[in-house]
């Protein structure tokens, strides 16, 4: 898994500005998902989603500032209760201490909150078994360190058990900083820019136009290292800022398709290639200079979607695909089923390893929820929202200042509708919520957003 690695910076997705050959293998001889959202689109929340198989409003993860009760059932631990042998190694993310570190696994190694590229410290448990911390220094790149531990903890299993590893990225997470051998990569060459680079906002929620999450509102000198150069318009200067952003956007993610194939090649080399599930993805998508911002948070289409690539010979037939709607809520399920294992309560999502296997269910999800708590973290003024996709449709509910908590400036707090046809409107470029000729979609659409609510038994305001 990476962070914040958007499924249009991947070869196989179709990217127009990525290459990613390694990872690209796992389309080839697996199966790529192309409808996998998740269901809370930051960080934390995300990583609980995926380890519990629950929402965030049932496990507690609701903001970055929420960790994770590491008491709760996560697919690791019922691996680890299996026999199976586990280790988790990179970015964690979800809390330090007793009732947050890493459970379940018979090695970690992680990097304290977001950690460094260059030179990380990680941590271990002692030895001793005693409270605290083994700090390791590192010298080198993040990728690479944690691709390296990764292998060596492989080397050192018993060939006689099973085993599950999860080699968890740091990058591309901001501030986007490469390492030396991929420092100089596209210096001669202009990156393709987004379609929607000068989205104007137009019809967007008064509260999406608040945010501070546009390319114009990168540090140049700690995101971009380097200040603006002298006599720039506008455009112009989003068209630089947007080229020193995505180039170091992309450096860091050429380091982990590297690492990717580091671990293919390894188990191609140990004959292990054909009896071990692989799966490549990310905690959630990522603004690429998309409507001109950067970031995640929003639920329109760059900043939901997730990456998916599994490979599995014995049920997944190479170069397969589905469209078939998936969420990270369904992962520890199907991680689950593929071992054998029964899934533990409360985990609310559903396998989908019969989709892997050429059969999506009859009766299977063609609507998902989501929701983003408001969380006080000083950047972005991204506003509480919740909402519903479907194959055809997104509707979106804001139901707060991008300043306060729902509630914060009295009862006059706006609540703010948008509603996208994405079969017209793919980039999600017109709000249509008002529209007199989608009034009776919108009905359809809330009462689906009821129904979902009730389902996964949230209480959203």
């Amino acid at each position: 898994m990476s962070d914040d690695h958007a499924a249009h910076a991947i070869g196989a997705y179709g990217s127009r500005i990525n290459q990613t050959p390694h990872i690209d293998r796992l389309a080839t001889e697996g199966m790529m998902l192309t409808s996998c959202f998740c269901t809370n689109s930051i960080c934390t929340p995300s990583r609980a989603t995926v380890l519990t198989g629950t929402y965030n409003h049932i496990n507690g993860v609701t903001t970055l500032d929420t960790p994770l009760d590491n008491r709760l059932p996560t697919f690791p631990q019922l691996f680890h209760d299996a026999g199976y042998q586990t280790a988790m190694v990179g970015k964690w993310h979800l809390g330090h201490g007793p009732r947050h570190d890493p459970t379940g696994f018979d090695f970690w190694r992680v990097l304290p909150g977001q950690g460094h590229y260059h030179n990380p410290v990680m941590l271990g448990p002692r030895s001793d078994r005693q409270p605290g911390y083994e700090v390791i220094e590192r010298s080198g790149y993040v990728t690479d360190l944690i691709t390296d531990d990764s292998i060596e903890w492989l080397e050192r299993t018993d060939p006689a058990r099973p085993w599950m590893l999860l080699t968890h990225h740091k990058a591309p997470h901001r501030s986007w900083e490469p390492s030396r051998q991929h420092f100089s990569l596209y210096a001669d060459v202009d990156i393709a820019e987004p379609q929607t680079l000068f989205d104007d906002h137009r019809t967007r929620a008064d509260v999406v136009k608040a945010m501070e999450m546009r390319l114009m509102d990168l540090d140049p000198v700690v995101d971009l290292k380097s200040a603006v150069p002298a006599g720039l318009d506008h455009d112009a200067e989003v068209r630089w800022r947007y080229q020193r952003y995505i180039k170091d956007y992309l450096r860091t993610i050429a380091s982990i398709d590297d690492g990717v194939g580091r671990l293919l090649d390894y188990l191609d080399h140990t004959d292990q290639a054909a009896n071990t599930v692989v799966v490549y993805t990310s905690d959630q998508g990522f603004f690429l200079g998309d409507h001109g911002w950067f970031d995640k948070r929003l639920m329109y289409e760059e900043s939901l979607r997730m990456p998916f690539l599994i490979r599995y010979p014995h049920l997944i037939n190479a170069g397969s695909r589905s469209d078939s709607m998936v969420l990270n809520v369904d992962f520890a399920p199907t991680f689950c089923d593929l071992a054998g294992l029964a899934t533990a309560a409360p985990m609310q999502g559903r396998s989908f390893a019969p989709i892997l296997g050429g059969e999506t269910p009859a009766d299977w999800q063609t609507s998902m929820y989501y929701r983003y708590w408001m969380h006080r973290d000083g950047s972005h003024n991204v506003p509480a929202h919740y909402g519903i996709r479907t194959s055809t449709h997104k509707l979106i509910r804001y139901y707060n200042d991008p300043l306060g908590q729902p509630g914060a400036n009295g009862p006059a707090d706006p609540v703010e509708w948008e509603l996208y046809d994405l079969d017209a409107d793919p980039l999600e470029t017109v709000n249509v919520a008002d529209h007199p000729s989608y009034r009776a979609v919108r009905r359809l659409m809330e009462a689906e957003l009821s129904r979902l609510q009730v389902a996964v038994g949230d209480s959203a305001p």
